[in-house]
């Protein structure tokens, strides 16, 4: 067994200055963002770390191939981080590693930059105490995870060869809750669009042309509210086409999952659970499709017709969903609930996600369960979905032809994306400690299936 540090103090001083590096892919400029790809490969040292070039930002590679004969696995993670949002939401500078007793507050704290950290450490452990690791190991930890990773279809395709492995790792996504350990056998796909409605040319005066034009507002409220039944279902043709049903076996499995609606529902904030009739919260959580209104916006607080109005939505998708197939079913739809006297423009966002899932039964969830097992005696650990999107995934498969497993110690209700995202401190020796595991139980996994 490696050993780790038990100066937690210590990692946190080490994971600060990451920290405090606004990589912000969004809108960060270049030299932000190559400083955090930097910092990563400054880490992986002693595994040929270094920075490469993209159509966008940089990505760090390195590889340690030390194991003749076992199998190798590539660690995928990512450096950019969210914006902040409003400022005046966060208790703590954002850009600020502060402790407060168990958590630590920061941007990317949690989304990826302390999980992408644990694995590091790990691998640096590996190489200081036993001279080399389990596995061969390579590594890809990109710098626009959180844009949709426009550029790494291209980085990859060109370095499929340099990739190549028997298995991803994703330091990315994250537990379901802190209560019990769990796994997360897939993550949705993700389709995203603007609709525009338009009709006169400028804003016009309320009074003096009310009455005689179509309101742009007005008729993007009724496209909107359309596109749901009163049931809560998805009021798009053939939205649902080509997904299998959820099994008796699955259904009973996501019962036995300790849960309570009320509980969510005040943790939330909000009256009560709502959904997908004849689904519980977690079956739609975890396996069923949605559509979302992200955004609208018209006018103003002052008396005229809009000229235009505007929303975004987005759509989660799920194993038998067709990312194409379903934009042009919503776009349809859109076009259909359009009231007569204005004009409406759909806006794909690039970078469709296609769902992503791995078999239950491969080795690798077998490999990863006893790792979690032997770091979280006794407990059951619990076989859940990510209802995010991570865009790697499908392409790995598609690409390099390996499955991804998701190995994040982060949290779904960390403040992911939002202001005040925190990490658990507890969660730097666990995850140290399951990493090792993970790896020596890949060693034989991987190479009893190969």
């Amino acid at each position: 067994m490696l050993f780790f540090s038990g100066d937690v103090q210590a990692h946190l001083d080490e994971l600060a200055p990451y920290v405090a590096i606004p990589s912000v892919s969004r809108d960060a400029d270049p030299g932000t963002m190559r400083r955090a790809a930097e910092w990563v490969a400054g880490q992986l040292a002693r595994a040929a770390g270094r920075v490469e070039e993209t159509g966008g930002h940089p990505v760090v590679r390195g590889e340690w191939l030390g194991a003749p004969g076992a199998p190798t696995v590539l660690v995928y993670g990512h450096y950019d981080v969210q914006p902040t949002g409003s400022l005046d939401e966060w208790s703590s500078p954002p850009f600020q590693l502060t402790r407060d007793g168990e958590v630590v507050r920061a941007r990317g704290v949690s989304d990826d930059k302390g999980p992408v950290y644990m694995a590091l450490k790990v691998v640096q452990a590996f190489l200081a105490q036993e001279g080399g690791l389990p596995v061969n190991l390579r590594f890809l930890i990109e710098g626009e995870e959180e844009i949709g990773s426009p550029n790494l279809p291209s980085f990859v395709t060109a370095h499929a060869a340099d990739l190549a492995a028997d298995l991803v790792v994703s330091a990315d996504g994250a537990m379901w809750r802190p209560s019990e350990p769990s796994l997360s056998l897939g993550s949705k796909g993700l389709v995203s669009l603007s609709i525009e409605v338009s009709g006169a040319r400028d804003d016009l005066h309320s009074g003096r042309y009310g009455g005689t034009v179509a309101n742009p507002a007005a008729a993007l409220a009724t496209i909107l509210a359309g596109l749901h039944r009163p049931d809560g279902s998805v009021q798009v043709e053939g939205f649902y086409d080509g997904i299998p049903p959820l099994s008796p076996e699955r259904r009973a499995e996501i019962a036995a999952v300790p849960f309570s609606e009320e509980e969510y529902a005040r943790e939330l904030g909000v009256p009560e659970v709502y959904g997908e009739a004849g689904y519980t919260t977690l079956e739609r959580l975890w396996e069923r499709p949605t559509l979302e209104v992200n955004g609208v916006g018209a006018g103003g607080k002052y008396t005229v017709i809009p000229h235009r109005a505007e929303a975004h939505i987005s759509c989660r998708l799920v194993p038998g969903q067709d990312p194409s197939r379903v934009l042009g079913q919503v776009s349809e739809r859109v076009r259909e609930l359009l009231p007569r006297g204005l004009v409406v423009s759909v806006h794909p966002d690039p970078g469709a996600v296609p769902a992503y899932t791995i078999p239950p039964d491969h080795p690798a969830v077998g490999a990863a369960r006893r790792a979690l097992e032997a770091v979280y005696p006794g407990e059951e650990i619990l076989l859940a979905k990510i209802g995010g999107s991570v865009p790697a995934t499908s392409l790995f498969e598609q690409v390099l032809g390996a499955k991804t497993i998701f190995f994040s110690f982060s949290t779904a209700d960390e403040r992911l994306h939002a202001p005040n995202e925190f990490l658990r401190v507890r969660r730097l020796g666990e995850g140290m400690r399951a990493w090792e595991a993970l790896l020596r139980e890949l060693g034989a996994a991987l190479s009893v299936s190969r």
